[in-house]
């Protein structure tokens, strides 16, 4: 899967986020380690996902009763 994401340095601190994935955002020193935390982050992100079965859409309808 790929997944693409927004990477950008403030002062000393590299910063990523995930756009497609919301509140999928980390930060690290230098790039090298920013990459180890974006992979954690996303997988960490999809996990908690899918176990509020957030990836499927159809679920997330909301019933209304009249």
């Amino acid at each position: 899967m790929k997944i693409k994401a927004v990477i950008w340095q403030e002062d000393d601190v590299w910063c990523a986020s995930v756009p497609a994935l919301p509140g999928c955002h980390t930060w690290a020193e230098n790039r090298e380690q920013l990459t180890e935390m974006l992979q954690d982050a996303i997988q960490g992100w999809l996990e908690v996902a899918s176990e509020r079965e957030v990836l499927e859409p159809e679920k997330q309808l909301v019933e209304i009763s009249v």
